[in-house]
């Protein structure tokens, strides 16, 4: 499959492996995976079992490597004067992708403004710290972002035990996320949860394949020239 032909807008739910879990192998893999260890280990401690809450600071983190990559990528192949394989539109859809996901959980959460100014702070530090290592290694990078999905979906599968189980009401789907999934009009929270956790097991799928690409094109691991 070629790049261009990779997609990011919603898969059907019997497409997706939750289970698939990128093993560690090198180190630039080992530093990806402890990173994200680390912020799972700082979300737990923050929002426990708050999930709508969690969704809104996540969200709006997950939504930038794709906008960084994306351009990033872009200037690589305007400096190059070359084809891009098909990387920026897939990146920037991933952007899009999350940033519809973080307009679907401010609905439902409706977060405070302690929690927007956390969002603000989370975000621009986070942008700062992904830009700098998406220019010196950017399969280091897209592994960051495979496992952060990975994350991601055993948060969003907790989202669904806590719907199922009662101790999250199960309320109506916002309007936006019916019309961005074409969902049915009587829609509720746990058919919006399903078809985010899809989507983020194909940003999943699709950043580590990225950065299994970029570790193939130079096994020795890509340094900053790269782009």
């Amino acid at each position: 499959m070629s790049n261009a032909d990779v997609k990011v807008i919603p898969m059907a739910q019997d497409d997706i492996d939750l289970s698939c879990h990128h093993r560690p192998i090198d180190f630039s893999d080992r530093i990806a995976f402890g990173f994200v260890k680390m912020l799972r280990f700082c979300a737990d401690t923050f929002f426990a079992k708050r999930y709508g809450h969690r969704a809104v600071v996540l969200e709006t983190v997950a939504a930038v490597p794709g906008m960084v990559g994306g351009m990033l990528q872009h200037m690589k192949c305007l400096r190059r004067m070359c084809n891009d394989g098909g990387w920026i539109k897939t990146l920037l859809d991933e952007a899009e992708n999350e940033r519809m996901h973080l307009m679907t959980f401010i609905e439902i959460a409706k977060p405070s403004w302690f929690e927007r100014l956390l969002v603000l702070i989370v975000q621009g530090i986070f942008f700062n710290c992904f830009f700098l290592l998406y220019l010196i290694s950017p399969k280091t990078a897209h592994r960051v972002v495979g496992y952060f999905e990975e994350e991601a979906i055993i948060s969003y599968t907790g989202y669904l035990q806590e719907i199922d189980t009662g101790n999250h009401p199960n309320v109506a789907a916002p309007q936006i996320a019916i019309e961005y999934w074409h969902l049915p009009a009587d829609a509720h929270l746990r058919d919006v949860v399903l078809v985010v956790r899809a989507d983020e097991a194909n940003h999943r799928d699709v950043n580590h394949r990225f950065a299994d690409q970029l570790s193939a094109a130079n096994p020795s691991m890509e340094v900053a020239g790269h782009l």
